[in-house]
């Protein structure tokens, strides 16, 4: 059996609407939805009752960026998904949940020039860029006992970023 669930593969996309040619757009959306869609799918009838499920989304379905519009739909699809399930998967105990990172330190991040990194931190109401511990300690919130009345929610990972746009 399988207890939780976390869906967090994905690959970006940065394009604005005119430039994302249709090899790139289906391969963000195989990434980032269909193969969440399957692998969730495929897990449902090995997830135990009570267990959990959670998708990382990202802040990028609440800020509109132009330049990340197929891959901001990816995961809007996630959470569209995500409030589904929940209802779907209540009365089994499953919580659904999806966890909406924003600016991370990941690999993705690797020479991207300091004054654009200073541009990025200052997105955030904490004026740095996130680390993969600052989400990581929320997904394993959402995964413990302790969340176990939060379903189908969307929960804001950005560390506030851009609350005053």
């Amino acid at each position: 059996g399988l207890d939780i669930l976390v869906n967090n593969a994905g690959i970006g996309l940065y394009s604005h609407v005119g430039e994302v040619e249709e090899e790139e757009y289906d391969r963000v959306f195989a990434v980032n939805t269909k193969a969440l869609f399957f692998v969730v799918q495929k897990g449902l009838d090995r997830l135990r009752d009570g267990g959990r499920i959670i998708n990382i989304s990202s802040g990028v379905t609440r800020i509109a960026f132009p330049v990340t519009v197929a891959y901001s739909m990816t995961k809007g699809a996630v959470n569209v998904l995500t409030h589904t399930l929940a209802q779907e998967l209540g009365p089994r105990g499953i919580t659904v949940n999806a966890v909406a990172p924003g600016i991370i330190q990941t690999d993705m991040m690797d020479g991207i020039p300091e004054a654009q990194r200073a541009e990025m931190a200052g997105y955030s109401a904490f004026d740095r860029i996130g680390q993969p511990a600052d989400v990581a300690d929320i997904v394993s919130f959402v995964a413990s006992e302790d969340a176990r009345w939060i379903t189908g929610q969307y929960i804001d990972a950005t560390g506030g970023s851009l609350l005053g746009v």
